[in-house]
């Protein structure tokens, strides 16, 4: 029985109340993060959207991109204005909304009413399918920008590597990174960013302050978070980025400020 305490001591880890069998260890999360330090990538950054929730960071290497696909209708359409009026074709999907909030007639952009994801049926369409039914071009510069609440971890999965490489920037909301520490969800993840990471280099990342940071083994991790890839055949130099947050970052909400932790950008 002893032996068998003891055992279930190293095996067994309470968190608020939770009972968690097993964890990932300490250094592979560090070694995930390590991974997504930002770089310079001799190009600056300009700011797409609201002055908050729905703008993002990006670099200003826009000419040349073709269309823009935005899954995840939010209840402003800042960003995909924004690409509008830079020259883009607009791609919006949402099971969830009837139609965006554009300014706009409905002939200027393309909307489907389904979630993006891993497979095809009634509710959903992947990447590619939606890519290559509704987008008649096939070797045009792209621009992914991706608030799925979660989902984006299976839907960039099933993503092929040929799509993710027309893509010269994606940008992604990436939800449940506290979870890191569970063992299932961080082989997910980490294969998910390692899949982007062949193509592309994290160059901005902005904590959503919508929820505190969790701290755990003295790692400190927002839940959610914005990142900005750009594909590695774009940059002019390649230097980490080591202040944040950046002069053009906002709040995503009334609640305090959260600044993104030392670890995320500095060995």
């Amino acid at each position: 029985m002893k032996r068998l305490k003891s055992q279930m001591k190293k095996w067994l880890l309470e968190d608020r109340g939770k009972i968690i069998i097993d964890q990932t260890s300490r250094a592979r999360v560090l070694q995930l993060i390590e991974r997504l330090h930002p770089y310079d990538p001799g190009i600056n950054l300009v700011r797409i959207g609201a002055n908050g929730d729905g703008g993002y960071l990006v670099p200003d290497d826009l000419e040349g991109i073709d269309a823009c696909f935005s899954p995840g209708v939010a209840v402003v359409s800042e960003f995909e204005m924004d690409c509008f009026k830079m020259g883009m074709q607009l791609f919006l999907a949402d099971k969830s909304v009837d139609a965006p909030k554009l300014s706009l007639d409905a002939s200027k952009y393309h909307f489907l009413k389904k979630h993006v994801g891993c497979t095809n049926n009634d509710e959903l369409i992947s990447l590619d399918s939606w890519v290559n039914d509704f987008y008649d071009k096939t070797e045009t510069e792209l621009l992914l920008q991706m608030d799925i609440e979660g989902n984006e971890y299976l839907t960039l999965a099933a993503a092929s590597d040929k799509l993710l490489k027309r893509c010269r920037i994606i940008v992604i909301e990436l939800h449940n990174l506290h979870k890191f520490w569970n063992p299932e969800f961080f082989n997910l993840a980490n294969e998910v960013i390692s899949k982007i990471m062949q193509t592309h280099t994290c160059v901005h990342i902005h904590p959503n302050n919508c929820f505190e940071i969790v701290t755990r083994l003295n790692v400190e991790i927002p839940p959610i978070a914005e990142f900005t890839f750009l594909r590695n055949d774009r940059f002019t130099k390649r230097i980490r980025q080591t202040k944040f947050p950046h002069h053009l970052d906002f709040d995503n909400t009334k609640k305090h400020h959260i600044a993104l932790p030392k670890q995320w950008f500095t060995k």
